[in-house]
This record gives structure tokens, sequence and C-alpha cells, in this order.
């Protein structure tokens, strides 16, 4: 199956994509964020032997997801 997921946000800048997913990681002020939410989603997506890849520039990011279906015995 496969989700996908974009914002016309002001994006997410190239250098600070490949840390997305890290556990405590946030762009916001202390207090303001947890960092915990990509990486549950990470995680989740992992659980079930899924991918998640994401695409990001300004006006546009997309996150599209990729779960296997589970097949009919």
């Amino acid at each position: 199956a496969k989700l996908t997921v974009q914002d016309t946000g002001c994006g997410i800048p190239e250098e600070i994509l490949p840390r997305i997913f890290d556990p405590m990681f946030t762009t916001k002020s202390f207090g303001e964020a947890t960092g915990l939410g990509l990486s549950i989603v990470h995680d989740i997506i992992n659980e079930f032997k899924g991918k998640i890849d994401v695409k990001s520039q300004k006006g546009l990011t997309s996150f599209v997801v990729y779960l296997p279906i589970k097949q009919e015995e």
C-alpha cells in the first residue's frame, strides 16, 4: 500500500533532512516540541516492514509511506 502526504509550506532545509527521523531532533525552541513525532512514525513503519521516503523543496514537501499488504494464505 502507498500513502502520500504533502504540504506546500516552507520545506525542510537540505542540511537537516537526514536528521528528521532522529529521536529528540527538533528545530523548535526548548519546551515547544519533543522531537519524537517523526521518530515514532519511522519506528512504526519499520515495525510493519514498510518504508518512508521524503522529498522536500521550498513550497512542497512529500512523505511517501509504503507498507506491505498481507497476502491471504
